[in-house]
């Protein structure tokens, strides 16, 4: 956009309609770090980062894969949450993020993907236990499951959780921008 002389804002608005059509999720990667997505994923709108950037992840995906279809399918629709999006989502910019009570963090994909693939749902309980996270959960219709946080005892956790050969581990950081720039890589000191 800078050596086309295009206004920020409009490239980036370009880049959300094409990323639409592209696929679901793909405008999230669009976003300042945060966003409230709602439809297939692709309709976007801007939130303020809620947990500054170097907030410490841990992403654990089993080595197994579980269909979306699959999850959709045995979804029982009479046991959707009927909790209000958006209540959800000012309670979370009011009471923040990591302190926020358990019960908020709802995604009703989890019950079938558990349905489907019973050791999920041992994964995450396994990973309730581990001092040091705040909160986990599992990421949309699963493998994956994120947990916000650092294991207290890193040591311990790799023995339980790392060295197994069913389970990725990935240790990240929640990186954030700028209204009106890109991402940057990180200076090192």
């Amino acid at each position: 956009n800078s050596r086309l002389n295009v206004p920020y804002d409009f490239y980036i608005l370009q880049m959300v309609e094409w990323s639409a059509v592209l696929g679901s999720d793909i405008t999230f990667f669009l976003s300042r770090g945060t966003a409230y997505c709602t439809g297939r994923g692709e309709i976007m709108t801007a939130v303020d980062p809620p947990l500054a950037s170097g907030t410490k992840l841990v992403i654990c995906k089993p080595n197994v894969g579980l269909s979306t279809p699959a999850v959709f399918k045995s979804l029982d629709y009479d046991l959707l949450s009927d909790v209000d999006p958006e209540t959800l989502l000012a309670e979370f910019k009011e009471k923040g993020v990591e302190t926020i009570d358990e019960s908020y963090y709802i995604n009703d994909l989890e019950p079938p993907a558990f349905q489907n693939l019973p050791q999920l749902e041992k994964l995450k309980g396994e990973l309730q236990q581990v001092a040091g996270f705040q909160h986990v959960m599992m990421s949309g219709s699963g493998t994956s499951i994120y947990c916000i946080g650092n294991p207290e005892d890193g040591e311990a956790f790799n023995k339980q959780f790392g060295q197994r050969d069913d389970l990725q581990v990935f240790f990240a950081e929640f990186i954030n921008r700028p209204e009106g720039l890109w991402y940057e890589r990180p200076t090192t000191k």
